[in-house]
């Protein structure tokens, strides 16, 4: 079993080389779907098959660590192409290589017909694989390879219909952004070399001021991934791509990859509290702001979008908390449903546009009553809205529920916390009330389609991945039970699998609330999250889509706000963006052209005069020659008798 290890990082880059290479060079094997699509998907299931061994063999405390060869050596600094399954990297894993496989399966389908269907599963192979060296690495510098890897990748599969232009711009705005995370991410890399002089996760130990600015910078990377403020803006544009890429990236992989490395580096973190509780303010900012901008939203997939930008601020409130194995927690429950989610609303624009009767099969607006015609899609999206919104007992109650409980709880070490906490219950009664209300809109009520229209529902290629994440979505969460249930026994989550045992790949803080007061907060969780439920179904059950006039006037001037996104792309654009065209265009561009292409093009024009003059001296007469010589040999002679 250890000697078929490396296939969990190599199965999905053999499957990328045969696509790609087969595909360039047969034109004949692009058409053939279904065989390319078994190919990506066999490269992707086979590491999950093999994650899943090993997670049942699993012993606490003894991480399985592979190596594939030695990468780079210069004097004391060497690197090694290693892995290691532990019980963080093993979680992980299971989420990204079984979500992956599903959605590779829904691909199929959806992608079906589409002239670049190879190269789409070729990009595909390549995001896994970049993803398991991120989350499987033994040492940041392998991590870092994964790091930039899902970046390029996500650049290719967001612009993949790079004929369209809007396409292409969002793909270069998600690229661009995480650049800026990125160089944070390597500073930190070089502060812990510097300090530590090994780069091995397991080794790693700081304190002081080099903890502080690794702890800052490894943040700065991480809202770069994982779409914090003030760098969120690239993920709702990411939409631009197919559907399933949109599942792909923002349920289970490219956006939790910051949440990832914070918990990996939760011994860091928990030396600077200050930087900490930053963490949680910039988290919880993310995650009211993203639920307000949702509300405003027509477009199921972008509201979808800020949704996921909101459910990773609960994730980094939870960061910020000192809850680490919690945020895991989330991060997993988070993958069920919202993968659900995202694939279900490729179910249901694909049943839009295939109707040929709107110009926008992803406005709500133009939806209703599509239960009817797609029941399994339907069920299943209600499913996942339910437990996005922390209905009881759906999984997204327990860990939302649970981060809530640490974030009050960390309030004995600073009162901010507290509000943080009336943040987080403030989205989580947002969250229920735009979920429902983009569910109910599109899937109840009454119908707001042309008469001529006939949606009917997906290929089983597309629901049966619909329902294993929607049944997950409802289970799930029972893998975390809240503390007050058999004193933390049953939450094997975060106080067995992550967390309690010697050597324990994330360390958290201690957050205990007394028996009464999680009582409260779970009984605060579960109104909240009911009463957002019911109050949007009544809403919009009454009032169809003259809801949103109410919502309108509730919100007065803010709603234009909200609508617009607070303005933040033009603000960017205004401060940053401008300003670096302008000072490009007459700047930067003048003096390129003036002096840098001036001095390359004069010296080659001075190279180019001075030969044309030493041409002459080649005028084909051996007298000539002969009388260059002997004046250089008189010259030499001179020199040396008087030099």
């Amino acid at each position: 079993m250890q000697a078929l290890l490396p296939l969990i990082i190599l199965s999905p880059i053999f499957g990328a080389a045969i696509i790609g290479i087969w595909g360039l060079l047969s034109p004949s094997f692009r058409k053939q779907e279904k065989f390319i699509g078994s190919i990506a998907t066999a490269a992707v299931l086979l590491p999950f098959l093999l994650v899943l061994q090993t997670f049942l063999q699993y012993e606490h405390g003894h991480p399985v660590k592979f190596e594939l060869f030695s990468w780079m050596a210069a004097g004391s600094f060497s690197v090694n192409f290693s892995y290691v399954l532990d019980e963080a990297s093993l979680l992980m894993g299971l989420i990204v290589t079984g979500i992956g496989a599903l959605i590779h399966i829904y691909s199929i389908a959806y992608m079906h017909g589409d002239k670049g269907f190879y190269r789409y599963f070729l990009y595909l192979n390549l995001f896994i694989f970049s993803m398991n060296n991120l989350i499987l690495g033994d040492n940041l510098l392998v991590l870092f390879l994964g790091w930039e890897g899902v970046g390029a990748c996500s650049y290719f599969l967001i612009g993949y219909w790079f004929e369209d232009m809007a396409k292409a711009m969002a793909a270069q705005k998600a690229f661009v952004a995480n650049r800026i995370g990125d160089f944070a991410l390597l500073i930190a890399i070089f502060i812990i070399f510097a300090t530590n002089g090994t780069l091995t996760f397991s080794e790693i130990s700081l304190s002081g001021d080099a903890a502080f600015w690794v702890a800052l910078l490894v943040f700065i990377a991480a809202t770069g991934k994982s779409a914090q403020l003030p760098l969120y803006v690239w993920l709702p544009d990411a939409m631009a791509g197919p559907t399933p890429v949109s599942a792909l990236i923002h349920a289970a992989t490219m956006v939790t990859s910051g949440i990832y490395l914070i918990a990996r580096m939760s011994d860091v973190f928990l030396q600077v509290p200050g930087v900490m509780l930053v963490v949680a303010i910039i988290g919880g900012l993310t995650a009211i702001l993203a639920a307000l901008i949702a509300i405003a939203q027509n477009d199921i997939k972008k509201v979808l979008a800020y949704s996921t930008v909101s459910q990773l601020g609960f994730m980094f409130m939870a960061l910020g908390a000192g809850a680490y194995s919690t945020a895991i927690f989330h991060v997993m429950t988070h993958a069920f449903f919202k993968a659900c989610l995202f694939l279900g609303s490729g179910s249901v624009i694909h049943a839009m546009e295939h109707m040929h009767v709107v110009d926008d099969p992803q406005d709500v607006r133009t939806m209703g009553h599509l239960g009817k015609y797609m029941p399994h899609t339907s069920k299943t999206f209600w499913i996942s809205t339910l437990a996005i919104a922390g209905i009881f007992p759906l999984s997204g109650f327990f860990s939302k529920d649970e981060i809530l409980g640490k974030l009050f709880a960390a309030g004995h070490s600073s009162a901010l916390y507290y509000g943080v906490w009336g943040v987080g219950m403030l989205t989580a009664v947002l969250t229920a009330f735009y979920m429902t209300r983009v569910t109910y809109l599109t899937f109840n009520g009454k119908k707001r389609f042309p008469e001529s229209g006939h949606p009917h529902e997906s290929s089983p290629l597309m629901t049966i991945p619909l329902w294993i994440l929607a049944i997950c979505a409802v289970l799930g969460g029972f893998l975390g039970l809240p503390a007050i249930i058999g004193h933390g026994e049953f939450n094997w989550i975060s106080e067995h699998w992550l967390s309690r045992h010697e050597g324990a790949t994330i360390t958290n803080a201690h957050l205990h609330a007394d028996l009464i007061t999680e009582y409260i907060l779970i009984g605060i969780s579960f109104l909240v999250a009911i009463g957002g439920v019911l109050f949007a179904r009544n809403l919009y059950a009454r009032f169809d889509l003259q809801g949103d006039l109410k919502v309108r006037n509730f919100f007065g001037g803010l709603y234009r706000v909200m609508e617009n996104k607070f303005f933040v792309d033009e603000f960017y654009n205004a401060t940053f963006i401008r300003p670096f065209v302008w000072f490009g265009n007459y700047a930067v561009m003048p003096f390129d052209k003036k002096w840098i292409d001036g001095a390359v093009n004069g010296s080659g024009a001075i190279v180019a005069y001075a030969a044309a003059q030493f041409r002459y001296l080649q005028s084909g007469l051996v007298q000539k020659y002969a009388l260059i010589m002997f004046v250089g040999v008189i010259i030499l002679l001179g020199y040396v008798m008087f030099a």
